[in-house]
């Protein structure tokens, strides 16, 4: 017998199957975290939804009209309901001529109080962009020089500036108000006016966008592979830098005051 083959196994030799089995389930569970974290969660915020919801309404609704009352155990999401109707039937009587007076003779009320004013006439806006249809509500993407040149933001494209505003921008070029959000928080950023030669705009929608901006580049949205998505990116930022260069050469007519 020779008597090396009584010797101990190498190291890597032993551990090889127990590692292999480490890495399965390693995968495994990395792929049921994949599978279940984003419904955890949405099924969580979903739930604290209407649990805050229900909070703020089921103190408002008499105990005759709980079902709890009648039944042995609490119906989660009933405030919503209830809220959901009240908010119906509040904007079916504003609708209406009586309902329409009862809002003017608020609004005019809340007019006359000048700390209430401002915050009320700004959310007032706010509500009938993004919910009546009526301006952009950030339909549209694009990618801005920022912030120093080479270096390319994704910012949500919204109307144009208001005529005073239009009149204090120097240049006669056109203006257009912009929102860069920020990563990983695309509710905080920054709004400016960039003028609208310098704007590249993007073939992505504003949800694709805050999925970009949410996981940092991480997740690139889209059928396209993550190569191809960035080289189209990189292209379009390359030619409008070019377009730029070429366009700060030639003279801007004066300003006439």
């Amino acid at each position: 017998m020779n008597p090396r083959d009584d010797a101990p196994a190498p190291l890597d030799a032993v551990l090889e199957p127990h590692t292999g089995l480490i890495g399965r389930f390693r995968n495994y569970f990395l792929t049921g975290l994949i599978v279940t974290g984003p419904i955890a969660i949405t099924l969580y915020l979903v739930w604290w939804f209407v649990t805050w919801v229900d909070g703020v309404v089921r103190p408002f609704v008499p105990l005759a009209y709980r079902p709890e009352t009648y039944l042995p155990y609490v119906i989660p999401g009933w405030g919503l309901i209830v809220a959901f109707f009240t908010l119906t039937l509040v904007g079916f009587l504003a609708a209406n001529l009586i309902g329409r007076t009862l809002v003017d003779v608020g609004e005019t009320f809340l007019g006359r109080i000048p700390a209430v004013r401002a915050i009320y006439r700004g959310l007032k806006q706010v509500f009938e962009t993004l919910f009546s249809g009526k301006g952009s509500s950030f339909r549209k993407v694009g990618l801005v020089e920022f912030p120093s040149p080479g270096m390319w933001s994704i910012v949500l494209i919204s109307q144009a500036p208001n005529e005073d505003v239009s009149r204090s921008l120097p240049g006669q070029e056109e203006h257009v108000s912009v929102f860069l959000p920020c990563s990983p928080n695309p509710t905080t950023g920054f709004f400016f006016y960039v003028p609208k030669s310098k704007i590249v705009e993007v073939d992505m929608s504003t949800e694709d966008a805050a999925t970009l901006i949410m996981s940092a580049g991480v997740v690139q949205p889209g059928s396209a592979p993550d190569s191809k998505k960035a080289a189209a990116l990189a292209g379009m930022a390359n030619a409008a830098r070019i377009a730029n260069a070429s366009a700060a050469v030639q003279p801007q007519p004066a300003k006439v005051e």
